[in-house]
């Protein structure tokens, strides 16, 4: 037996109770009495426990006010065919109206509880908001979800995994990252799932996964955007120590790991809403068209004791994450909501920190997601980010695949993000589709009608723009091998048999994407040009639709000690060009395509004559080295 203290920040409720039970026990027992301490705000109860694993709650005299209102949206319905025209619109009044008496009758509640301070009188059962592990049918009461506490050796732990490959090999720097973005559950169920197919992932190249939202959440199918604990992991993906096992995998083979991190905002169920709601969320919404829940108050300071209660709670959790889980980097969702930079300046510098503190990986990335992207969010120009989602990027390279350069500078603006105002290629990541928008295979076939050879080439063509564009660059997972299904909240599970074997080779196509992005991954990490900042258009043809940029690097960084060059050349119009002459190439004598069996051009008056030019194609010529040198050289 030894002594374990209970403990909850709820410095103004009246009352506070802690509920105990050995996990094999079906019901509570009496509840234990929580005391408060006048002085940090602390209700604390300390017991003697046995090693072995605990169900735990906790009971408090709320001070909230909230109550949900119903969804502000009608759902969407058709009409009836039975009925008249007349006949359904006095349905979907009837329903609006209906729906309006709901929504009053809330706010009438609301009000009533502002005014009249009755609810301070409501007992309220939940889970501590630090727990680790939530099991959701821990109790057969009518408060089913239940904290978990496990216990050994007289002290509270999280799970026994050891750490292996922390310093395995060198993770890589900012810049060098090529991430790919993964949802655990439709990538293949569970943690355990991933790390099986931890060569799927060496094999295609990418430096980093960028995992989508894994802290609790309410139900077991969804995108983990409305989190309930900021502590727990969710239930479905495995355990804390499967996860464990995952990022060492990942990092066993260099690949660094990213977590999506949701801190505007909260599931309305989430315990703080019920414990004293005004005093950790904005008691309005900011904007009620983009509110997905109660949003953290990051302005609230309790003066009595010297704390930012919603700062240090997700501060906390940020912490927690980076130590006991060992991530690389966080994307902070709905920054733009958000909109507190100074809290998110000082958040990302501690997280920065703690990761340098641990003694492995070499950097930390945290990239904010703002709609619309702009320079002032990146560190370099003032902002709190290290870099943002280059929504721009999506928007513009979209509209050239479906429709040609409509805006030819705007074009130029997101190749060259420094047109924008961003200064370091860390400063933004380029993306071709992410889990928001729809594949961009998808796109082509819902929008244009466009399937098969042609629609895989305008495909290949947005992924090379991404690999040689300024920035980093960043792949939502399935997109490398034709993955079709549209975006659901829902489940939509990776179609793996695209890649499997069959003997009638009807999935090629599939294949070969893969293939390709493949090489152009490799391309991106091998040639050093590709993640420098230097950049030049160097010739453009609007009529043709044709133009061409020119990355370099300098010759002291060089390992052919005359700087490596490389040139691309892009397509957008729907001609096939036979030759066709590009002028201004930086350098005469030999140049090697990358992506055509380091097919030899040379190049006299700087002058570069391209063969058989397709439509919606990107043709990327090397200066001097072939492909086969440069990944023997590497290897080597």
């Amino acid at each position: 037996m030894a002594p374990y203290t209970f403990e909850l920040f709820a410095p103004y409720n009246k009352q506070a109770g802690l509920r105990l039970k050995n996990a094999n026990a079906r019901m509570f027992g009496l509840d234990i009495p929580m005391e408060l301490n006048e002085q940090d705000g602390y209700w604390r109860a300390t017991l003697d426990l046995a090693d072995g694993i605990y169900h735990y709650q906790y009971k408090i005299v709320t001070k909230s006010w909230f109550e949900p209102e119903p969804e502000p949206a009608l759902p969407d319905y058709t009409n009836d065919e039975t009925k008249t025209t007349e006949e359904n619109e006095e349905i979907r009044k009837n329903y609006h109206n209906e729906h309006e008496k709901r929504v009053q009758e809330v706010k009438e509640r609301n009000k009533k509880r502002e005014e009249e301070i009755t609810f301070t009188e409501v007992w309220y059962t939940f889970v501590d908001p630090y727990a680790t592990e939530v099991d959701e049918r821990g109790s057969d009461d009518a408060f089913r979800s239940v904290g978990i506490l496990i216990f050994k050796n007289g002290k509270r732990i999280v799970d026994e995994y050891e750490w292996k490959y922390d310093n395995h090999i060198p993770l890589v720097s900012n810049d060098k990252l090529i991430i790919y973005e993964i949802h655990i559950g439709d990538f293949q169920d569970r943690f355990t799932d991933v790390t099986s197919k931890i060569d799927y992932f060496v094999e295609l190249g990418i430096t980093a996964v960028e995992i989508m939202p894994i802290k609790e959440y309410p139900g077991e199918i969804g995108w983990g955007y409305t989190p309930r604990y900021h502590f727990a992991i969710q239930s479905t993906y495995g355990t804390t120590a499967e996860l464990k096992e995952m990022i060492d995998a990942f990092h066993k083979h260099g690949i660094r790991v990213i977590m999506d991190g949701v801190y505007n905002h909260c599931d309305v169920s989430a315990p703080y809403t019920a414990i004293d709601h005004d005093y950790w969320f904005l008691h309005d919404p900011k904007d009620r068209v983009y509110c997905w829940g109660p949003e953290w108050n990051y302005q609230k300071y309790d003066e009595k004791y010297k704390i930012w209660p919603a700062r240090k709670y997700v501060g906390d959790s940020i912490k927690y994450f980076i130590n006991e889980f060992h991530i690389d980097g966080i994307r902070f969702d709905a920054a733009t909501q958000i909109a507190n930079d100074e809290f998110l300046r000082v958040v990302v510098e501690h997280s920065k920190q703690q990761a340098q503190d641990r003694g492995f990986g070499p950097e930390f990335y945290c990239v904010g997601e703002y709609l619309p992207d702009k320079p002032e969010y990146v560190i370099s120009n003032g902002g709190p980010m290290d870099g943002v989602w280059h929504e721009s990027f999506y928007w513009r390279i979209r509209d050239s695949v479906f429709t040609g350069t409509s805006s030819w500078e705007d074009l130029k603006d997101v190749i060259d993000a420094r047109r924008q105002g961003y200064k370091n290629i860390t400063d933004v990541v380029n993306y071709q589709s992410n889990h928001d928008h729809d594949r961009l295979l998808v796109d082509i076939g819902k929008e244009l009608q466009i399937f098969d050879v042609d629609a895989f080439r305008r495909v290949r063509m947005a992924f090379t723009l991404q690999a040689t564009s300024y920035g980093l660059m960043m792949i939502w997972m399935g997109a490398e091998f034709g993955e079709y299904k549209e975006k659901t909240p829902g489940i939509a599970k990776l179609d793996w048999s695209l890649i499997d074997d069959r003997e009638d080779n009807s999935n090629a196509i599939n294949k070969e994407q893969l293939q390709y992005y493949k090489d152009v991954i490799q391309l991106r990490k091998l040639n050093l040009a590709l993640s420098t900042p230097n950049l030049e258009f160097i010739f453009e043809e609007e009529n043709d639709q044709i133009m061409a940029w020119h990355r370099w690097n300098s010759p002291r960084y060089d390992p052919h000690e005359q700087g490596d060059h490389v040139v691309a050349v892009c397509n957008w119009s729907s001609t096939t060009y036979e030759k066709y002459e590009i002028l201004n190439i930086p350098r005469n004598g030999k140049w090697y395509e990358w992506l055509n069996n380091d097919k030899e051009y040379i190049v006299a008056n700087n002058k570069l004559t391209v063969d058989d030019f397709i439509d919606h194609t990107v043709r990327v010529f090397i200066y001097e080295v072939k492909r086969s040198e440069e990944e023997e050289r590497v290897s080597s």
